[in-house]
């Protein structure tokens, strides 16, 4: 059995980090305010920040609250969720220096992103959005032939 090591104050487990970022994502493609949501479960809005950073822990009463009003299983908040792994202390860790690199769950936190996605399912008619999937596919790739890229 691998103990986890206690957690420094004010360090927040990421664990909660992740289901916050799930929920402010999914609050942010409904269209949805911080405030309407806290509204929706008599919060304040600042309670839902603190839930949306990971600061504060969101009970399972609650998760099962904004799982009703944001239409997803509970299972999505922990959805695309990796452990991190122990190091060699036996201890949760992070890499000592930034790293660079790409990763999805970067992108699904920008707000453009957020705003492409909504606006592509505001289109009522599916075979619009295909096309519109076809036409930016057609795109990247007259763009790639063009830099000489792969």
């Amino acid at each position: 059995m691998v103990t986890k090591p206690r957690k420094t104050k004010g360090t927040p487990d990421p664990v909660d980090v992740h289901v916050g970022q799930r929920l402010r994502v999914r609050r942010s493609l409904q269209g949805m305010s911080q405030e309407k949501l806290a509204n929706a479960i008599n919060l304040t809005f600042q309670q839902v920040q603190k839930y949306e950073r990971g600061t504060n822990r969101i009970s399972a009463g609650r998760l099962y609250q904004f799982s009703k009003i944001l239409d997803v299983p509970i299972s999505y908040f922990y959805d695309q969720f990796e452990e991190p792994l122990a190091n060699t202390q036996g201890a949760y860790g992070f890499a000592d220096n930034e790293q660079e690199g790409f990763s999805t769950e970067d992108l699904m936190q920008r707000k453009e992103t957020l705003d492409l996605v909504r606006t592509y399912y505001s289109i009522k008619d599916p075979n619009k959005r295909k096309d519109i999937i076809k036409f930016i596919k057609s795109m990247t790739s007259r763009m790639k032939d063009e830099d000489g890229s792969d």
